[in-house]
């Protein structure tokens, strides 16, 4: 029998899925297999409505190897395996004759443990473990939780977080569950037989095809660790967040609430002196925190840096001595100890890495109303970790909607740790970049507006010609708006102000849960709803719900953001453009991704307004307009109110 080609397998995953097919899926099916084939690299941009899930599996799974899907968020991780996969996997069996498996993976503590759940759970005050389920009143919201939890145990097969609905607080999930270094191992459990997370890892190591996250792709390639199981081909959905998700992962934080919890969880475990001496140390840190003012630390200052010595040494004679202490009132020794130990290890870690002062680093303060002061440590950039540890071993192909800046991908691919495309050299990974375009009409299905006769933004202070446009512009609409804020402040002002102006119902992020919002933001063509970052990337609004997405200002992060700064000084150091380099393609990027909220789907229409003057006016607003979906472009406010006044009346003349 001949082997299948790939227009044919494609054909049938998409008719199985219900889909049309698309010529920049079919390119970029072609692209994909072609960069296994020869085991070379592709970053591919693939517009919404694409359909680039099946664009990369159905080559995925032709080529026969084993391959690893990584994705940032859980609506895709759970899309790729409850449906797409099956569906894909059903109609590829009959040509392939064979049927690949897939699972998928995340991190150890995203799994119900079972050891938690039946023995209770470390107290930092007492000696052994106290039960959770009898500690928590029956009436209070947590006690329901983990009513609810202990209910769910007996019935869930993957004992994975995401599986329970309706979900539970965080402070109850922590209850019943373990982070790597806290699990006791599957040898040296009791439950380990059953074990949630190993039972997830064996099924990983049995499939064809693995999917997970970015973070834990991110602990596989910075612990050395192997947590994913071995494989020919990486896919890297969502892969502009990669590099985010990858400097979460890698970033050190100290905070004193933490060390004294470390202190709490060691003291009984160890000799009276190693208690003591963390004890002070702790306590000396909390002294040098209480004066710590926001910002970053080009050098540590010489307090800060006694307590961290004080600290670390501490916290080394602790481990050492933890191993060796058997106090015979602590119950169920062994999880106590790995408990104090993972604590214990993280500040020593942390204590270490910021005394040592790689230039590499960058270590700042930062204070929180609720928390208090924190000490954290990040890299400087992940691009040579990534280059090291993603593009050696395997065939890489990273894909999204918004992967091309400025008309190419060479700024998202130094940021990866790639050399600009078609350099030649022996340690270089070779890669492509491909655009497959979109199945949307842009120019005809949505305006690009930029309000150049407004002031530009001041970095505080009230805007209040950017307001009476927002409102001048959300009347004209209807409602339908989404509005993106580059602060929580600035949402706030905007939901107060409107709300005392228009007669429109106006949600606000955080005064709900994300999918609440969006739910009845959806189902009542009259809303808006205004919020930050999460709503940049995270709403999926097709429909005549929302017609206007408007952003109040070019996204640049904050002056004073110190990690950021520090990159963007760093590349100037080195004779490049930091602004453009850092906080251009970070605005840039953000921008793609809010402008892609408007148009899901073909029947679509409305109008993306920037009331930031200097996308019209600034020698970089060319850049950012070439990263953006190419909407028609104009700067007449007259023209753009009759056009979402036309949208609107249209839309309620078809009953939406």
């Amino acid at each position: 029998m001949t082997k299948p080609s790939l227009p044919e397998l494609l054909h049938a995953a998409v008719t199985a899925v219900g889909g049309t097919e698309r010529p920049g899926q079919a390119a970029m099916a072609e692209a994909v297999a072609a960069a296994v084939d020869d085991n070379s690299h592709l970053l591919v941009q693939a517009g919404t409505g694409t359909g680039k899930s099946l664009g990369y599996l159905v080559p995925a799974l032709a080529h026969g190897e084993r391959v690893v899907v990584a994705t940032a968020t859980l609506a895709l991780q759970r899309q790729l395996v409850e449906r797409d996969l099956p569906r894909t996997v059903d109609a590829l069996h009959p040509l392939l004759r064979r049927r690949p498996d897939f699972a998928m993976l995340k991190g150890r503590s995203n799994y119900l443990c079972l050891h938690r759940l039946h023995e209770g759970v470390p107290q930092d005050e007492e000696e052994g473990l106290f039960d959770q389920f009898e500690a928590a009143a029956p009436s209070s919201k947590l006690g329901q939780d983990l009513l609810r939890l202990r209910d769910w145990s007996d019935d869930t097969e993957s004992g994975d977080r995401d599986d329970l609905t309706p979900g539970v607080s965080d402070r109850a999930w922590a209850q019943v569950s373990v982070s790597s270094r806290e699990c006791l191992g599957a040898s040296k459990c009791a439950y380990g037989a059953e074990c949630f997370a190993e039972l997830a890892r064996e099924r990983a190591k049995l499939a064809d095809v693995v999917v997970t996250n970015h973070a834990l792709l991110a602990i596989d390639a910075i612990e050395g660790a192997p947590v994913l199981p071995q494989h020919e081909v990486l896919i890297v959905d969502e892969a502009h967040e990669l590099v985010s998700r990858v400097t979460g992962v890698a970033t050190g934080e100290l905070t004193p609430g933490q060390v004294n919890r470390a202190v709490r969880r060691a003291a009984k475990l160890v000799n009276e002196k190693a208690a003591d001496a963390l004890q002070s140390a702790s306590e000396g840190f909390e002294r040098v925190m209480e004066l710590a003012l926001p910002g970053r630390l080009e050098e540590v200052p010489e307090d800060l840096g006694y307590a961290l010595l004080a600290l670390r040494d501490a916290a080394r004679t602790v481990i050492s001595a933890i191993g060796a202490t058997r106090d015979k009132s602590v119950q169920d020794e062994d999880a106590v100890r790995k408990q104090a130990l993972a604590a214990v290890e993280t500040i020593h870690g942390v204590a270490e890495r910021i005394t040592q002062g790689s230039e590499y680093d960058v270590v700042w303060y930062e204070r929180h109303d609720r928390f208090g002061a924190s000490l954290r440590v990040a890299p400087l950039s992940v691009s040579g970790l990534l280059r090291e540890k993603l593009f050696t071993e395997r065939s890489v192909v990273l894909t999204s909607a918004t992967l091309k800046l400025g008309g190419d991908f060479n700024g998202v691919g130094a940021s990866l740790g790639l050399a600009p495309e078609g350099t030649a050299g022996d340690d270089l990974p070779q890669w492509k970049g491909l655009d497959v375009g979109s199945p949307f009409d842009y120019p005809k299905q949505g305006i690009l507006y930029v309000a150049r006769h407004l002031a530009t933004p001041g970095r505080e202070g009230s805007r209040t010609d950017m307001l009476d446009e927002l409102a001048e512009l959300v009347e004209a609409a209807g409602g339908r708006t989404l509005g993106l804020f580059s602060s929580m402040r600035a949402a706030q002002a905007a939901a107060e102000e409107l709300r005392g102006r228009l007669d429109k119902p106006i949600l606000l992020q955080g005064e709900e849960t994300l999918g609440e919002l969006i739910k009845n933001f959806a189902a009542d063509p009259e809303t808006c709803l205004f919020g930050t970052l999460s709503l940049w990337q995270g709403v999926d609004v097709p429909g005549a719900s929302c017609q206007l997405v408007i952003m109040d200002r070019i996204p640049f992060p904050r002056p004073d953001d110190p990690l950021m700064s520090a990159r963007q000084k760093a590349v100037e150091e080195a004779g490049g453009n930091g602004f453009m380099a850092v906080a251009a393609t970070h605005a840039a990027l953000l921008m793609a991704q809010g402008a892609g909220r408007l148009v899901r789907a073909t029947g679509d229409k409305g109008v993306v307004a920037v009331l930031d003057p200097r996308l019209a006016n600034a020698r970089y607003g060319s850049y950012f307009r070439a990263s953006l979906p190419d909407f028609w472009y104009t700067t007449d406010r007259n023209q753009v109110r009759r056009s979402l006044a036309a949208i609107d009346a249209a839309a309620k003349a078809d009953g939406k």
